[in-house]
């Protein structure tokens, strides 16, 4: 499926668009002050060791202690950086229950460790780490504390064999290549033996600067970082599907120009700076389609409609028919609307960049041959994301569940905030509740406190309803307590702020 891609850039943000036949299937939003931290490799210190967790929080330098678990430590790796520490062995007795080493045996407090982030930091949660370092390269990635050599699984089975022989001529043996493992990207399964040769000594160079730095440098610090987002774009991005890449500034279309012609020559020339008048996101309503990727509804064209909610434990995704009515019958009605919801979930799952555990709930459908087709579609149009998914079949309550690898925020966190009225729970207490919440509150202070007289500073909403239809318990109040009770409407407080003040 052809597709292009078109890149806004501003010294303060970078916004890139996937877009295939007129649809914008991926959103990815850089901000210079919010740069995602994943692949940067840092020298950190150890802040604390939870053996019960099996995990230790990490100092590199950040708000919040990164996280680091056993299954993510490499046993020699407890020895890169000792600043005088006791020497860590990693032949430790083994637990018996997990097979791996305690990590309370490989790690202490103040200890310095080579670390690589694997997951940003995610709302209240801090980065995910890993010891076991990989650097990727144009056609490579390559992993300084291993000696395998592999080959994509992308890449069709038959070549594979192949080009791990190539592979393995060109990184040598480990005493006499430089050591180290290195694994095939998808884009290098045409590359020449020269530019396989290039990447190889490009990577060991970058190793061997990180490892420098972190000889030289103190611990929390930054060794390494990986590309910007204009950069990632030719890594990662560019396929064999992709027609242009638009950019429209014109200093940034040089720098990735020369970036390119350097590390990724095949990319090139399909780089165009985009002269227009129009802004470029105008060109495909891409400034439109991030509005209602932030919103609960989705339209279907059919009629129907998604609603989609996101969460901190799970994302859910409702099928709804809406006012589709198009087919001969109420079962043809539902599997199509279901068959084009399957689509557009996956679509929606890219373009939010949704990631964890998602529960689709599809229309209910009787036949067993509608729930196949259903099914295999919603796999089918997964397939086409670059991000890993899982989804299991129909469960018994007609539900789909399924996972998508989350390694950076949603557009959602990237662009939004919790509202600061609801709190992010998308609902707030009624004018008519705040009043009785108001009139408990001055019969509690009542019992207390004996002042002259009891003030209440609250929305206008609240006030309008103590002057009407809530009058009649105020006045109730007041006589109960003996002292005269006073509003004061203030319009900057929210539906359930409120102050009493006592007179």
């Amino acid at each position: 499926m052809q597709q292009d891609i078109l890149i806004n850039w501003s010294p303060q943000e970078t916004r890139v668009a996937i877009v295939e036949h007129g649809a914008v299937q991926e959103l990815h939003v850089e901000r210079s002050l919010e740069r995602g931290l994943v692949s940067n490799v840092y020298l950190g210190k150890v802040a604390r060791v939870l053996p019960g967790m099996q995990s230790t929080f990490i100092d590199i330098g950040l708000e919040r202690a990164a996280f680091l678990h056993v299954a993510d430590l490499l046993p020699s790796a407890a020895g890169v950086r000792g600043e005088g520490e006791p020497a860590q062995s990693s032949q430790q007795p083994r637990a018996a229950s997990t097979g791996q080493v305690p990590i309370e045996r490989q790690v202490f407090e103040g200890q310095s460790l080579m670390v690589q982030v694997i997951k940003d930091p995610i709302g209240t949660k801090g980065a995910r780490l890993s010891t076991q370092i990989s650097i990727a390269g144009r056609l490579l990635v390559f992993l300084p504390q291993d000696e395998h050599v592999g080959v994509s699984q992308k890449i069709p089975a038959a070549q594979r064999d192949d080009l791990r022989r190539r592979l393995q001529a060109l990184v040598g043996e480990p005493a006499t290549g430089g050591g180290g493992g290195f694994i095939l990207r998808t884009n290098g399964e045409d590359a020449t033996d020269a530019e396989l040769a290039d990447d190889i000594a490009y990577l060991r160079k970058a190793w061997a600067r990180i490892k420098l730095a972190a000889q030289k440098q103190p611990a929390p610090s930054l060794l390494h970082q990986d590309l910007d987002l204009l950069q990632r774009v030719l890594r990662d991005l560019v396929n064999e599907e992709t027609q242009t890449i638009r950019l429209d500034s014109r200093e940034q279309f040089a720098k990735l120009a020369a970036f390119g012609r350097e590390f990724m020559p095949a990319a090139v020339h399909k780089l165009q700076h985009y002269k227009g008048e129009r802004p470029i996101f105008d060109l495909f309503s891409i400034d439109d389609e991030i509005a209602k990727a932030l919103g609960r509804r989705v339209d279907l064209k059919s009629g129907g409609y998604l609603i989609v909610d996101q969460t901190e434990a799970l994302t859910t995704v409702d099928v709804n028919t809406g006012g589709y009515v198009g087919a001969r019958n109420f079962d043809d009605t539902i599997f199509k609307t279901n068959l084009e919801a399957a689509g557009a979930i996956a679509r929606q799952l890219r373009l939010r960049n949704l990631g964890g555990i998602i529960i689709a709930d599809f229309i209910d459908m009787a036949p067993q041959e509608h729930r196949d087709a259903v099914l295999a579609e919603f796999r089918k149009q997964l397939g086409r994301d670059r991000v890993k998914t899982t989804a299991g079949g129909f469960s018994q309550l007609g539900l789909v569940e399924m996972t998508r690898k989350r390694t950076r925020e949603s557009l959602a966190h990237i662009l939004c905030e919790p509202c600061e009225i609801c709190r992010g729970t998308g609902a707030v207490k009624t004018a008519r509740s705040v009043t009785y919440d108001i009139l408990r509150e001055i019969l509690r202070e009542a019992r207390q406190f004996n002042p002259r007289e009891f003030r209440v500073i609250a929305s206008p909403k609240v006030v309008e309803l103590f002057l009407d239809e809530e009058s009649q318990h105020l006045a109730g109040l007041s006589d109960f307590i003996g002292k005269p009770i006073s509003l004061q409407s203030e319009s900057a407080m929210g539906p359930e702020q409120y102050d009493i003040v006592l007179l």
